[in-house]
C-alpha cells in the first residue's frame, strides 16, 4: 500500500491490540523501521515465554523439594534397654517397712509413693483398692495425671465410695498405667501393675451402755455363768482333795 508521501506503508490489521495479546507497532512511515520493530517484538515474546516457563518449573521443583523434606523427616523414638527391670512403686505413706496398717471404716486414708526404675513415664495412672473376700474393687482415682511422687487421700465412707460396703478384711492397693490392662506383662522401663501393699480395714462395734448388758472382755466381772460354775467346781475339788489327804495322813499319825 502506497502512502500519500509516496512511501509504502503496512496494511492495517483488523484485530485490535486486546485481541492479539500485544501492542501493535505504530506505523512510522518507514518500511524498514517498521520491519525491525516487528522482529524485535517477535524475539521478546519467546524470551518472556521462556522466563515464565522457567519460573513455573522452579516453583514446581521447590514445592517438590519441600514435600520430599517433609516426608523424609525422621521420627523420634525412645528405646529402652531390654535388660532393665520394669518400673515399680515404693510406698512412702505408710512406710513399706512398717507393720501391717489397720484403718477404721469411715476415716480418711492417705497413701504416698514414688516410682523406681521408670524410664518411660505413663501419661495417666489408675489407683484403686481391691478386696478378695467379696471380689470388689473400690476406685480411688481414674486417669490421674502422672506425678514423680504420688499422693492420694481415700474417703472410706460408704456413701462417698458408692460401691460395695467395706468389710473387716484385708485389702490390696493397686497402682498401674491407665493405658494398659492390669494383667499386661511388665516391660523393661515401663510401669508395671503394683499390687504388693496390703492393709486391714475394720468396722468399730456400736456403743453399748453398761445398763444394756455391756461386758468387758478383759475384766474379772465379765465371766459368764458357765465360767463361774467351772471355777466353783475347781475350787471345790481342791478343798476336798486337801481335806481327804489330811484325814488320810492323820489316821496313820503322819502329822504328829
Amino acid at each position: 500500500m502506497i502512502g500519500t508521501n509516496g512511501y509504502p506503508v503496512a496494511a492495517p490489521s483488523n484485530a485490535s491490540p486486546a485481541e492479539t495479546g500485544r501492542n501493535q507497532p505504530t506505523p512510522t512511515g518507514n518500511a524498514e523501521e517498521d520491519a525491525e520493530e516487528e522482529e524485535e517484538e517477535e524475539e521478546e515474546e519467546p524470551a518472556a515465554s521462556g522466563t515464565a516457563a522457567q519460573t513455573k518449573s522452579g516453583a514446581t521443583r521447590a514445592a517438590k523439594t519441600g514435600s520430599d523434606k517433609t516426608k523424609s523427616a525422621p521420627t523420634k523414638t525412645s528405646s529402652v534397654d531390654p535388660r532393665l527391670p520394669p518400673g515399680g512403686v515404693n510406698m512412702i505413706t505408710p512406710s513399706a517397712v512398717a507393720q501391717t496398717s489397720y484403718y477404721k471404716v469411715g476415716d480418711y486414708v492417705t497413701f504416698g509413693w514414688n516410682y523406681t526404675s521408670l524410664s518411660v513415664k505413663p501419661d495417666k495412672i489408675d489407683v484403686y483398692v481391691s478386696c478378695q473376700a467379696n471380689d470388689a474393687k473400690y476406685p480411688i482415682s481414674s486417669n490421674a495425671t502422672f506425678e514423680p511422687t504420688g499422693k492420694i487421700v481415700w474417703d472410706t465412707e460408704p456413701e462417698a465410695s458408692g460401691t460395695a460396703p467395706l468389710l473387716t478384711e484385708t485389702y490390696t492397693l493397686v497402682i498401674h498405667d491407665a493405658s494398659k490392662d492390669i494383667t499386661a506383662v511388665p516391660v523393661a522401663g515401663h510401669l508395671g501393675a503394683y499390687q504388693q501393699f496390703r492393709f486391714g480395714m475394720y468396722t468399730p462395734q456400736p456403743y453399748t451402755a453398761l445398763s444394756d448388758g455391756w461386758k468387758c472382755a478383759t475384766c474379772s466381772g465379765a465371766l459368764s455363768t458357765t465360767d463361774l460354775h467351772a471355777l466353783k467346781f475347781m475350787f471345790g475339788m481342791c478343798i476336798i482333795t486337801v481335806l481327804s489327804f489330811t484325814w488320810f495322813a492323820g489316821g496313820f499319825g503322819a502329822l504328829f
